[in-house]
């Protein structure tokens, strides 16, 4: 059987520095994916939306491993990737984590490039027989992201201290003449109910574009 060891073969993207922001240009992956938004008054670690979301990825993600372990050609083993997040406004300006009004994300999880389309719609429909239908399965989708140059930095700590690693990766982008362009992205390491929130990781990324 043949074992992908994902984390180490895209070490680049998914294991930054703490201490120093990188310029990255991330080439185009395959995602599953679903999009949605924050319920007005509500928190993203308590939107039913988002909570719906991250069951259908979990659920399709660890399906199609399991399928792919079992098959009767060329069976392949892989770890299932972390949680990322794309994360914008409705009204167009640029993302901003301190004020929690009209956010629109993007909730993904990477699948390996030898999933197939056809093997996610089998695997989809076999999720949906286990689990019912619901709004965050009829929105799940495989679809390829292509990132392009980017900024990034591991962010150790509360989600609710994240402003300040996000200042140091603008002062970053200021001091080498970059701007940002598309959306705010975060990628989970830790989870959230059983770390310690001091010790938490975050993969912080924005894609960026050269002034000029």
């Amino acid at each position: 059987m043949t074992k992908l060891d994902l984390r180490k073969e895209l070490k680049q993207f998914y294991a930054p520095s703490a201490k120093a922001v990188a310029v990255v240009d991330v080439p185009a992956f395959q995602f599953a994916m679903v999009d949605g938004a924050i319920e007005p008054g509500s928190e993203p670690g308590k939107s039913p939306a988002f909570s719906e979301a991250l069951s259908a990825l979990y659920g399709i993600s660890y399906t199609l491993k399991f399928m792919s372990k079992l098959r009767a050609e060329n069976p392949i083993d892989y770890s299932v990737m972390a949680l990322e997040a794309l994360w914008w406004v409705a009204d167009g300006d640029f993302f901003n984590i301190e004020k929690k009004d009209n956010w629109l994300w993007r909730a993904m999880i990477l699948q390996p490039d030898h999933i197939t389309q056809a093997m996610f719609e089998e695997e989809k429909a076999q999720v949906r027989k286990k689990r019912g239908d619901t709004p965050s399965l009829a929105k799940l989708r495989l679809e390829t992201f292509t990132e392009g140059l980017a900024l990034q930095i591991m962010h150790i700590g509360p989600y609710a201290d994240e402003p300040a690693t996000v200042a140091k990766m603008d002062a970053f982008a200021a001091e080498h003449g970059y701007r940002k362009r598309g959306t705010h992205h975060e990628i989970y390491l830790g989870d959230p109910m059983r770390s310690d929130p001091a010790k938490l990781k975050t993969i912080l990324r924005h894609p960026i574009e050269k002034i000029g």
